[in-house]
């Protein structure tokens, strides 16, 4: 199976990822500034090992463009605005360029306060949280990123009607020697993104991640992706807790919709509705910087080098394993499975692009 799976793969390096992205952006309308940070921000999670947020999602991506479900041009404006907080108007924009403002907002206000919340309204998918929650890093700050998901794909605890979404969370801290502390999960036990891979590479999901419309488990992730399936959330009714909660601040707080009332992005014309959240807070607040990052150095470290159980290789903390896949994958390449590699030569044909390169 290892070898069958070995001689599907291809590989394309992240500096012809970016510039795919790139122009497959520009060519349904969006500015060439805008095209290429978000391709360096969907670049980000290929890197990390993300493989659900990255580049498998240009696709349908280019689809919501040129249907009018995301507008190519928007105009993101700060609606609300407090010394601490703010609230970003994102014009039914890419995700990925409403997420940046709302951070750099966060970083420059939490500079001068300490501490700063920013949420979005009218936004869409951003990709990979941990893209965001770590941008205060450079900052010496801690970041955390919170959204709701546009579709809803969870039921709540106990039920079988979905009204909630994956509603992800990322947080990173900042360390001296060791890798960050980078954590980014959904609050479901599987995220939508990863149901799509499966469906697309003929896996079988395992049981515990997904059942059907009548509660009853669910291994099919094509039946899953198609609307029969309703994602459990992580720990049972802890995770269906958190959901509520992210749900809350990032759709309540900012005036978006949530639960039956939440738009399905699925209708590639379909305004987004997105709500999300970034916090940065800044580290020196509370003592000398230096100091914070050793003494999570000597946590991580710990963590790191502690004892294995059986069958385990090594004792990892959350963030490590994407650093070191980022580091891999910048010297050797992205790997890339052949069904998308032909998804991929299709679009640049229909967009008269130069088609990823791919070895």
């Amino acid at each position: 199976m290892g070898d069958a799976k070995a001689k599907s793969e291809q590989h394309f390096l992240a500096a012809d990822g970016r510039r795919f992205i790139a122009g497959a952006l520009k060519a349904v309308g969006m500015p060439a500034a805008d095209a290429d940070a978000v391709a360096d921000m969907m670049l980000f999670a290929d890197l990390r090992g993300v493989d659900s947020h990255g580049i498998v999602r240009l696709p349908s991506y280019i689809a919501r463009l040129k249907a009018g479900g995301v507008n190519p041009k928007a105009r993101l404006a700060t609606v609300m605005d407090a010394p601490a907080t703010a609230l970003v108007d994102g014009d039914n924009g890419m995700g990925h360029l409403v997420m940046r403002r709302a951070a750099e907002i966060a970083i420059e206000k939490a500079e001068k306060t300490g501490v700063a919340w920013v949420g979005t309204r009218r936004s869409n998918h951003a990709g990979a949280g941990a893209c965001y929650a770590v941008m205060p890093l450079r900052h010496d700050m801690i970041g955390l990123y919170l959204a709701v998901a546009n579709n809803n794909h969870m039921a709540p605890w106990g039920g079988i009607e979905p009204l909630l979404g994956t509603n992800p969370i990322a947080v990173a801290i900042p360390t001296a020697a060791e890798p960050p502390v980078v954590l980014d999960i959904a609050t479901t036990a599987i995220s939508s993104g990863k149901i799509r891979l499966a469906a697309d590479n003929g896996e079988t999901l395992a049981e515990g991640l997904v059942i059907d419309n009548a509660g009853r488990p669910l291994t099919d992730p094509r039946r899953a992706r198609e609307g029969e399936g309703l994602l459990l959330p992580i720990g049972g009714y802890k995770g269906f807790g958190l959901a509520l909660v992210f749900s809350l601040l990032g759709s309540a707080l900012n005036g978006m919709s949530s639960g039956r009332d939440t738009a399905n992005i699925d209708e590639v014309s379909a305004a987004g509705d997105t709500g999300q959240a970034i916090m940065a807070l800044k580290v020196a607040n509370f003592g000398p910087i230096d100091d914070f990052k050793r003494r999570v150095d000597k946590i991580v470290r710990d963590i790191r080098t502690s004892k294995p159980g059986p069958g385990v290789a090594e004792v990892r903390y959350p963030g490590l394993n994407g650093h070191r896949t980022a580091a891999e994958r910048g010297r050797g390449g992205v790997p890339i499975r052949a069904p998308l590699v032909s998804t991929l030569a299709k679009l640049a044909a229909e967009l008269a692009i130069d088609p990823l390169v791919v070895t």
